[in-house]
């Protein structure tokens, strides 16, 4: 049984289980899924899982380890707490007290404002990615030019556009590969690819070819 909660997580900002093509990994998640998720209530694995089911016929020729699959299997997941990493640990929400007397109640208060205190005093890191993009075009009479403003035409807090070339991919078609910066919290790429889907007169299909934390 797949841990969907966790699956739908990982898959906010990523295409595939592990890697940038389907693998190993994306297939022994699959199978550990009964039937087609909700869209509503886990939309990135509901299109993850229709994707990867078009590869059933593949699934022996597909490359990579299951190993990061079988992370997500089993119920809810139960990961150890970090070890203390700042000074955040310090500060026990909950204290050691037993009793529910108004003594408790009180020192629990004192925690928690403490706690609230810190956690307001430290600024917040914003985490940025740099994605590698690959669009591709319906033929070799699709007007790359057209293709490229379309796509840079898609404006939103958090995306910032970057260099590109058009790279040959067979029978004289060449491909949009483009670099963006995004905010983490702010651009779901699975959001960006399917508002670039929807120029649908210059774009077949696009792909994430690689990703980096900033």
């Amino acid at each position: 049984m797949a841990n969907l909660a966790k699956l739908e997580q990982h898959l906010a900002t990523r295409s595939y289980v592990e890697g940038y093509t389907p693998s190993q990994a994306d297939v022994v998640v699959f199978k550990a899924i009964s039937s087609a998720p909700s869209a509503a209530s886990n939309p990135h694995v509901a299109r993850w899982y229709t994707h990867i089911k078009s590869y059933t016929a593949e699934f022996a020729s597909l490359s990579g380890s299951s190993t990061a699959g079988e992370s997500f299997l089993g119920g809810a997941s139960s990961a150890p707490a970090a070890a203390a990493a700042d000074d955040d640990d310090e500060v026990d929400l909950f204290g050691s007290d037993d009793d529910d007397d108004a003594e408790a109640e009180k020192l629990k208060a004192e925690r928690v404002a403490e706690y609230t205190k810190k956690k307001a005093g430290k600024p917040k890191t914003v985490a940025k990615s740099i994605v590698t993009l690959d669009v591709k075009p319906w033929d070799d009479e699709t007007d790359m030019d057209k293709l490229l403003e379309s796509v840079k035409s898609i404006e939103q807090e958090g995306l910032v556009w970057g260099g590109h070339q058009f790279l040959p991919i067979g029978y004289g078609i060449k491909k949009l590969q483009i670099n963006i910066v995004i905010e983490d919290e702010l651009v779901s790429l699975d959001e960006l690819q399917e508002k670039i889907a929807e120029f649908e007169d210059y774009v077949q299909s696009t792909d994430v070819a690689a990703m980096q934390k900033l």
